[in-house]
This record gives structure tokens, C-alpha cells and sequence, in this order.
């Protein structure tokens, strides 16, 4: 089964840290983009917040440049997006979805995680 699990979400105080985890089964994600994708309460889907490219390489939107960061491990077949500084804008649900190629465009994903929930409070 084709499958894409977010973890790592919860509640967290401004300039807190998170990590997120992206799981894969099903198939490989080293040849993927994996692009993590946020959703805030009463709004639509943004673009791609981060994306994590199959070479290695790594995309961020302007928005969370210089406080979110990508990451892999291919031997567990996972992504990972570190957090920090979060702030009460952060909250949202995340998700993370696979391309064959990079893309900043949403339509371009195949196949989408259930998302996890990131709620930044004082």
C-alpha cells in the first residue's frame, strides 16, 4: 500500500521547536520530492512551505526560510522537517506529499500524507 505518515505534531509555546516526520511505504522515497505543505485554521492550502529534493538539495519558501529545515534519512525511508522560533502563525496542519519531480506546484503531488497538527499557544 502506497502510503505517506506525518508524525511529530502537538502542542508547542511560541519560540518552541518541533520536528516533523514524513514515513513512506510502499515505495522509495529517495526518489522523490517530499514538500511539506501547511493548511491554518479557516484558510486554504498553501504552496509548498519546504521541499525536500531527491538529490539532496533543499527548497524553502521565502516565509520560513531561515527557521524550518528539511532533511532525510533514506535508510528509514523519512523526511524530516525541523522547526523553530515557531510562532502562533505556525499553527496549522501540516502535511507532507511526494513528487517524482520537483515541484513547486501542488498539482504535481501524488501521493499525500493524513497530515499532522502543529498548534503554537502561550
Amino acid at each position: 500500500q502506497v502510503q505517506l505518515v506525518e508524525s511529530g505534531g502537538g502542542l508547542v509555546q511560541p519560540d518552541g521547536s518541533l520536528r516533523l516526520s514524513c514515513a513512506a511505504s510502499g515505495f522509495t522515497l529517495e526518489n522523490y520530492a517530499i514538500g511539506w505543505f501547511r493548511q491554518a485554521p479557516g484558510k486554504e492550502r498553501e504552496g509548498p512551505s519546504c521541499i525536500s529534493n531527491s538529490d539532496g538539495s533543499a527548497y524553502y519558501d521565502d516565509s520560513v526560510k531561515g527557521r524550518f529545515t528539511v532533511s532525510r534519512d533514506n535508510a528509514k525511508n523519512t523526511v524530516y522537517l525541523q522547526i523553530n522560533s515557531l510562532k502562533h502563525e505556525d499553527t496549522a496542519v501540516y502535511y507532507c506529499a511526494a513528487s517524482w519531480r520537483f515541484a513547486v506546484q501542488t498539482c504535481e503531488y501524488t501521493y499525500w500524507g493524513q497530515g499532522t497538527q502543529v498548534t503554537v499557544s502561550s
